[in-house]
């Protein structure tokens, strides 16, 4: 009788999953830092040089990337227009959904200011904030001209709601001199304050969450470069073991938080994307996946990493009355993983959301084109 049983609720899950309904998401609304910034910082403190946005968009757009990012990858497969950052005014659409993020974005305020250190004044608190403003405006103006510009009530509770953070809380925390031990001390802080965001989209009206987790940041030229590491604190693939340690922790942290999530709002959907695994993954198996040189900026000058610090991607200085760029991009960079040191190249951005799309990295396993909460499936 057990084995019937056995069978019964297996063929019943098979079935539920079979008839699972897609989502039609009216809206994206993301938040976080550089690797979902479509534009956001670069209308706030100037634009990205060239050669940023040469694979695609074929000039800067004010993503850190020769291309698309993995924002971009959903927003197309779920039949959306890229989406556009809050902070842009020009050409301005949020009909479709709003990006907040933005690049040097932390989830906790940094002591510091943009051009001391370049991290972003725009952090989850602030990103929040903006959000609340967004969502109140929208829903309250008499302009029709800003109607036909803003989102509708229908769309802001039905939209996807991708949050992707924590790199730069984590990588600050040690150009502040932490220790490893100080640094995973800060983590639970981290997320409570994570959480504390999440509970305010919630009840602005958002329902469905698609949560991507911290990637492998000991694997990215510009940490490498900037903490040399004992031969014991590299890992055979070269990177820096106690770094990823630091991102595994705050992984795990952040999935407990979500599991509580889903406690404290039943009626939402909360998807948890192990990212990591699938970004350490494309820079550990690069050469069987078509890429090459995985811990190599792409667009850089020098070094054994090719990145520079003070000579970034696109760094032009003139020489008698000529500009001369420095830093210019690798040859094919569509068989390059890393692009200035510090962000994935449209290919490597590709091939993570092939991924992750149908739900193979997430907890629970769904696609994200059925990732919305139990009142809209």
């Amino acid at each position: 009788m057990g084995s019937y049983k056995f069978i019964f609720f297996a063929t019943l899950t098979i079935q539920c999953v079979f008839a699972a309904k897609n989502c039609n998401f009216p809206a994206i609304f993301n938040f976080g830092d550089s690797n979902s910034d479509t534009g956001g910082l670069a209308a706030s403190f100037g634009p990205i040089p060239s050669p940023s946005g040469e694979t695609f968009f074929h000039s800067p757009q004010g993503r850190d990337c020769d291309g698309r990012l993995v924002i971009d990858f959903i927003a197309q497969s779920l039949g959306l227009p890229f989406v556009h950052p809050y902070l842009d005014s020009i050409g301005a659409n949020f009909t479709r959904g709003a990006n907040f993020a933005t690049a040097g974005s932390t989830i906790r305020r940094q002591n510091t200011t943009f051009f001391q250190t370049g991290y972003s004044p725009f952090s989850m608190d602030v990103q929040s904030w903006q959000y609340d403003q967004f969502v109140n405006r929208s829903l309250s103006t008499k302009n029709a001209v800003f109607k036909e510009l803003l989102p509708t009530a229908d769309s802001i509770s039905n939209g996807l709601y991708t949050i992707d953070v924590g790199q730069n809380d984590l990588t600050s925390a040690y150009v502040q001199g932490m220790t490893t031990e100080q640094v995973m001390a800060e983590v639970p802080d981290m997320i409570k304050k994570l959480v504390i965001v999440i509970q305010n989209i919630y009840w602005n009206g958002g329902r469905s969450f698609w949560i991507h987790n911290t990637g492998p940041f000991g694997c990215l030229p510009y940490v490498l470069d900037r903490f040399p590491l004992t031969a014991a604190e590299v890992d055979k693939f070269g990177c820096g073991s106690t770094f990823n340690s630091v991102a595994q922790y705050y992984n795990k942290k952040l999935k407990e938080a979500v599991v509580q999530l889903r406690k404290q709002f039943p009626l939402a959907s909360f998807t948890y994307v192990d990212i990591y695994s699938v970004k350490f993954a494309v820079i550990t198996k690069a050469s069987e996946l078509g890429f090459e040189h995985p811990l190599m900026a792409c667009c850089g000058h020098g070094g054994k990493y090719n990145f520079n610090i003070k000579w970034g991607c696109g760094y032009t200085y003139w020489i008698h009355g000529k500009p001369v760029q420095v830093a210019k991009s690798c040859k094919d960079p569509s068989v390059r993983v890393n692009w200035d040191g510090y962000h994935f190249t449209e290919a490597a951005n590709k091939w993570i959301f092939n991924q992750i799309v149908n739900g193979a990295y997430s907890d629970p396993p769904t696609p994200i084109s059925q990732a919305c909460s139990a009142k809209d499936s």
